[in-house]
């Protein structure tokens, strides 16, 4: 299976619009998120040369700005999209949806929205002292399990300990996307680095809010195995 990066904050090409938040293309059907800006993601898309028609689902991973921000133009330009929430989304956000004929899925719990291709529901989190309701989507190969985070707020360790409960019996093949990191001290991210190696996980690949230290410590421990993402980035899982 093949995931796709269509909006990051690094980028090798100059015609490609770079920022805050990210998105994911899987396969060529379903997309994780949708950056901070909806002109940029709509470029990114055309410059990348994806098929904006085949896109027939959209995970959100959580209520923010910057992972919902190219939601309004994709809903724009692909009426009936089906977009999987959760359910204490904001009132706003799902009111938003359904304005723009954007059908709405609530996931309350792990939900398989493709052939081996899963969303968690939600997971408890917490931002700035308020509950944050987030969601990682999950990608079932012979390889393993490919996890897609958004910002990890409920915890990355949390994150993958959910996914190891429903999935018992699959190894982790590849965690990418954000971490959320970016404040943390040395001594916890090497934890965490330490962790990730306990449980299993062969291939890692940090952006977006894990922060450049723990991208650094990431690439240091897990070497070959270190996948960097910038914009374009094309991974085979």
């Amino acid at each position: 299976m093949r995931i796709k990066v269509l909006f990051d904050k690094d980028e090798p090409d100059k015609k490609l619009h770079i920022g805050w938040g990210l998105s994911i293309l899987v396969e060529e059907d379903i997309l994780f998120d949708t950056g901070e800006n909806g002109h940029w993601l709509m470029e990114n898309i055309k410059n990348l040369k994806v098929d904006i028609n085949k896109i027939k689902t959209v995970v959100i991973s959580h209520d923010h700005w910057d992972h919902t921000g190219g939601l309004e133009e994709l809903l724009k330009k692909r009426e009936g999209l089906t977009v999987y929430g959760c359910p204490n989304f904001s009132l706003e956000f799902k009111e938003k949806v359904k304005k723009l004929k954007g059908e709405l899925i609530e996931a309350k719990k792990v939900t398989e929205i493709s052939k081996d291709v899963f969303i968690t529901g939600e997971i408890e989190g917490e931002y700035k002292g308020q509950y944050m309701p987030e969601q990682a989507l999950v990608i079932k190969t012979k390889n393993g399990i490919t996890l897609l985070t958004g910002c990890a707020h409920p915890g990355i360790l949390k994150i993958l300990k959910v996914v190891k409960k429903i999935f018992p019996k699959e190894n982790f093949y590849l965690v990418m996307g954000g971490f959320h990191l970016i404040e943390s001290d040395k001594r916890i991210i090497e934890f965490i680095v330490t962790e990730f190696e306990k449980i299993g996980v062969k291939k890692v690949g940090p952006t977006h809010c894990s922060g450049k230290k723990a991208e650094e410590i990431f690439k240091e421990k897990y070497k070959e195995n270190f996948i960097p993402i910038k914009i374009g980035t094309i991974i085979e899982v």
